[in-house]
């Protein structure tokens, strides 16, 4: 099984768009994916996140909701400041079983979603990027194209390159649909970032041109991985 963390380079940057683009892309080629998020915030009255939910529907495998997303708090806000209001702390070891549990199912790609950015708190002295770090998980980062995307996303590059983890290829995703210069700030983020672009996607594509992409994406991954085997990719068997 191949395993990737997806971070962006903010809230609402779309890890949960690209996620569902890569799990819809790996059902093209027939290769089974599952997508999971360890950590949601905001939930509906059945206590379950629409990211989460998304990540569910797209999945390969048919998996119960408690399976996708182990750890999930009602307010949207920050989940430490969620878990400080609602009791529960947020329990690493609960996501590290979860890690392990996840790596056993019958599939070949593992998309673990995060929350947030890649600074996202878990508790006074801890971040979820430190949990990534530790499980040795090879990152694709989101990058909402928007105004101040070139400043957020050298942050994150340089901050998952301080973690210890390997960023192994961004995505630009195109969420503002009247920025200025689009094509300039891209042809910026690919000569600062030695990590390949996986994809340029563009605002709300259509139906075939959104399936096509998702296929792209998914081929790209690939053979990225598959070229870069013992460097890029974390595999369990």
């Amino acid at each position: 099984m191949n395993s990737y963390f997806i971070t962006a380079t903010d809230t609402d940057a779309g890890k949960t768009f690209i996620s569902v683009m890569l799990l819809n892309g790996f059902n093209q080629l027939g290769d089974k994916a599952i997508g999971v998020k360890p950590i949601a915030a905001g939930a509906d009255e059945q206590g379950r996140n629409g990211d989460a939910l998304l990540l569910q529907q797209h999945s390969g495998i048919a998996l119960p909701y408690d399976v996708i997303n182990p750890i999930c708090f009602h307010a949207a806000v920050a989940p430490h400041l969620a878990a400080f209001n609602e009791n529960p702390d947020i329990d690493e070891a609960l996501l590290s079983g979860s890690m392990a549990n996840w790596q056993q199912l019958p599939a070949n790609q593992l998309l673990i979603e995060g929350a947030g950015g890649w600074l996202l708190p878990l508790s006074d002295n801890r971040y979820l990027a430190d949990w990534v770090a530790e499980q040795q998980l090879p990152v694709i980062m989101v990058v909402g194209m928007k105004l101040g995307c070139l400043n957020h996303a050298m942050l994150t590059v340089r901050e998952i390159a301080r973690s210890g983890c390997k960023l192994v290829g961004w995505v630009a995703n195109c969420i503002d649909p009247d920025m200025a210069l689009l094509e300039q700030n891209i042809a910026d983020l690919r000569k600062r970032i030695q990590a390949p672009c996986l994809a340029v996607v563009p605002f709300k594509p259509l139906n075939e041109a959104y399936n096509t992409l998702s296929g792209q994406l998914a081929q790209q991954l690939t053979k990225l991985c598959r070229e870069n085997d013992d460097i890029f990719c974390k595999k369990v068997i």
